[in-house]
């Protein structure tokens, strides 16, 4: 599963192998620390905070806003397993800017996923406000909106800084009694019913359960035990420097999405002197491989224009872009839980939302390794569901 390189002390077993280091590997790998100590093992293929996957960069959105309720469901624990972790480190890992949803009749889908995402938040009784167009620009002067379009603004939402995230976690496990081993390659994983023989590089360790966290690289360490039917996207983010960053700096305007087909989202001025701006899902279907993606200029455009027209005073010069994959279901919802078929080996795919979730989903996997069930609702996000079927 990457560059190859042993280990002269990889453990014989473990009661848990973690596979993966990126916010949900770490972030599994802290939460069952906490309960089993040294008998966690973490392992890496490159080295903690690599640019291959989909966890670096500075931030991710993190909101209560979601089209479904099975999302809003859990976004209140969402937060609350942040805050254990921001408690324990002392670091700040979550910044607070509100979250701004913007719905256009004239874009595919986007006033009914507001609809959705409104109805959801209701549901699950957490507080929003509808606003109209001349609201949001009186409230954010930056913008400039068609008259039609409609908002919610939610006041929790903000950013999730990933990269410091993933090495809190990481550090949070270790210093609860993880063992992390660097630079080992898992070759595949043998389900013997009473443990799991995971062969590596530099070894075999046989292990109670495995978690694996392993984003583009999944379909490749499952092949032989349960295929899960993920495909890839390349997908990119563009930092733009803009002339005045007092106008968009965190404490002065929200994160923001413009719903529907296409979906465009970006932040304010956060990690560096520029603002932040992607189209979702606005790339092609690739075959992923073991290095970090290229940029495509045409992409690059799509994006800037969008600044342009809507965020005029944050245009400028691009600083830079990069590129990370999605790792997508066939109904674009997350997988928490165990492998069908081989109860000891459970897995996560992000299917490009799960970083803000990263902390919960480590308490759901270690309630699922050592309780064999969680109080936190995620049945509907289990690989057995009918859609990964």
């Amino acid at each position: 599963m990457g560059a190859a390189s042993a280990s002269a002390d990889l453990p014989d077993s473990a009661a848990c192998v973690v596979i993966g280091t990126g916010v949900l590997g770490s972030s599994a790998a802290a939460s069952l620390a906490r309960r089993l100590g040294r008998q966690v093992l973490v392992l890496e293929q490159f080295e903690p905070g690599h640019r291959r996957g989909s966890s670096s960069d500075h931030s991710r959105i993190i909101r209560h806003s979601y089209h479904s309720p099975v999302y809003t469901k859990l976004t209140r624990a969402m937060f609350a397993a942040w805050a254990v972790a921001e408690h324990e480190s002392g670091t700040r890992l979550i910044v607070r800017t509100g979250g701004l949803d913007l719905g256009d009749p004239a874009v595919t889908n986007s006033v009914a996923d507001l609809d959705s995402s409104a109805s959801a938040m209701s549901e699950a009784g957490i507080a929003f406000e509808r606003l109209t167009a001349d609201d949001v620009r009186r409230r954010w002067p930056q913008w400039d909106l068609p008259d039609d379009v409609a908002a919610l603004f939610q006041e929790d939402a903000g950013i999730l800084d990933v990269g410091r995230a993933c090495a809190v976690q990481l550090e949070l496990a270790r210093a609860h009694g993880a063992q992390l081993r660097t630079r080992i390659r898992v070759m595949r994983l043998e389900d013997r019913g009473d443990e799991i023989a995971v062969h590596t590089d530099a070894g075999v360790i046989v292990a109670g359960h495995v978690v694996a966290c392993t984003g583009k690289w999944t379909v490749r360490l499952l092949a032989g035990l349960h295929p899960l039917p993920l495909r890839h996207t390349s997908e990119q983010v563009t930092y733009v420097a803009s002339p005045d960053l007092e106008a968009f700096a965190p404490g002065r305007f929200p994160i923001w999405i413009r719903l529907g087909d296409p979906c465009f989202y970006g932040f304010p001025v956060y990690g560096e002197a520029a603002v932040k701006i992607a189209q979702d899902l606005g790339g092609p279907e690739v075959e992923p491989d073991d290095e970090e993606g290229v940029v495509d200029p045409v992409r690059v455009t799509k994006v800037t224009d969008f600044l342009a027209r809507h965020l005029p005073g944050a245009a400028g010069p691009v600083a830079y872009s990069r590129s990370c994959l999605y790792d997508l279901t066939p109904d674009r919802d997350l997988i928490v839980g165990p492998l069908p078929g081989h109860p000891r080996i459970l897995v996560t795919a992000g299917a490009g939302h799960a970083a803000k979730f990263g902390a919960l989903f480590g308490d759901v996997l270690a309630d699922l390794v050592c309780d064999g069930e969680t109080t936190h609702p995620v049945g509907p996000l289990g690989a057995g569901r009918p859609a990964l079927r």
